[in-house]
């Protein structure tokens, strides 16, 4: 019996050999970075600190490995005996789901941390649990947060990536599957005119970092007391001016949709306002996103929501539409936020053709 037990053992140990060598034997890193762009080890905080040809090298990178592993069934440890610190003080489904999807995918081990286990300037200082003990036990650091200023002090005192993965200010890497879904759906972003229609929120200030660099047209539409923020209009305005696009705003929905590409819009009512709830649902009458406001857009309108949605923001008739592209874009915070880490700590470089832009 013991022969037998062992026989078997053998054989399965062997049976486990043979197919990680066949995947190894079909795993090809790829060449080093030989493009003027490497992120490897910076932080991504706001989308305002990176460059155009950095956030399309990114979004490269991000279709890159979708292609490769998704559609050719490479086996890609790019990630392998590393790992991430994901701090959640928020709840969350995508950001989660896709970080430890992604980051597992890739070879790594993801570690997440809710606000139960750690405790950010509570317990510890933020610069003892950023420089002295996550910076030591971790490769990079993923944290959503309710204040933008716990991400910048995280920063100040780390020796490792921290990747914002919400915060109050910015929300920069759904932005990043949204420009990734457009572009593959339009094959092209240069032109394409986007409007948002909703609260001026950290979603919305993660679009008027980007939109400009990439080449797209912005239109806004918030109600009256939901403006976006002062610091990151004035910034939206100079990119704007600098990349030669268009960045309107008003507080009529169906004058912000006029000649769009894009409809967007997001929840009314974010994580910490639920005491303002009744109240935002009366301010934003009018708001919600139908066909009759897209009766003005642009004959190919596409439709976009980061998740979760209330039927008050956008109706049952878009929503489930052809033209709704939100869970493709659900998809696309996977392959994103795989594209980041590969980036901010490899030096990967795609090898798949380079994509228009």
């Amino acid at each position: 019996m013991t022969t037998k037990i062992f026989a078997l053992k053998n054989a399965w140990f062997c049976g486990l050999k043979t197919i990680q060598n066949i995947n190894l034997k079909n795993f090809s890193i790829g060449a080093v970075t030989r493009a003027p762009v490497n992120l490897k080890g910076r932080s991504f905080l706001t989308l305002k600190d990176f460059s155009s040809d950095e956030i399309k090298h990114l979004l490269w990178v991000s279709r890159d490995l979708k292609h490769r592993i998704k559609y050719e069934k490479q086996y890609l440890p790019l990630l392998q005996g590393k790992s991430i610190a994901m701090i959640f003080e928020k709840r969350s489904t995508r950001t989660r789901i896709s970080t430890e999807t992604g980051f597992a995918l890739l070879g790594g081990h993801p570690c997440f941390l809710t606000s139960q286990d750690i405790h950010l300037g509570v317990n510890e200082s933020s610069a003892d649990t950023a420089s002295r003990v996550l910076s030591g036990l971790c490769d990079i650091v993923l944290a959503r947060v309710y204040s933008h200023t716990t991400l910048e002090d995280l920063v100040k005192d780390s020796s490792i990536p921290i990747i914002n993965g919400l915060s109050d200010l910015y929300h920069p890497i759904q932005i990043l599957a949204d420009f990734l879904t457009l572009q593959e759906h339009y094959g092209s972003l240069s032109g394409l005119t986007v409007s948002w229609i909703g609260d001026g929120n950290n979603v919305l200030h993660s679009f008027m970092m980007t939109a400009a660099k990439l080449g797209v047209h912005l239109r806004i539409a918030t109600p009256e007391g939901y403006d976006p923020d002062s610091s990151v209009l004035q910034e939206a305005k100079r990119l704007s001016e600098k990349h030669g696009t268009q960045l309107f705003l008003t507080s009529d929905p169906v004058e912000a949709a006029r000649g769009s590409n894009v409809l967007v819009t997001d929840t009314w009512v974010s994580m910490g306002q639920e005491d303002e709830k009744k109240q935002r649902i009366k301010d934003f009458h009018g708001y919600q996103i139908t066909m009759q406001t897209a009766n003005v857009a642009k004959l190919d309108w596409t439709f976009l929501h980061c998740l979760p949605r209330k039927q008050e923001e956008v109706d049952d008739q878009v929503f489930y539409s052809s033209r709704s592209l939100v869970f493709p874009e659900a998809e696309n915070r996977k392959w994103t936020i795989m594209g980041l880490m590969v980036s901010l700590l490899t030096d990967y470089y795609p090898q798949i053709p380079k994509p228009r832009f």
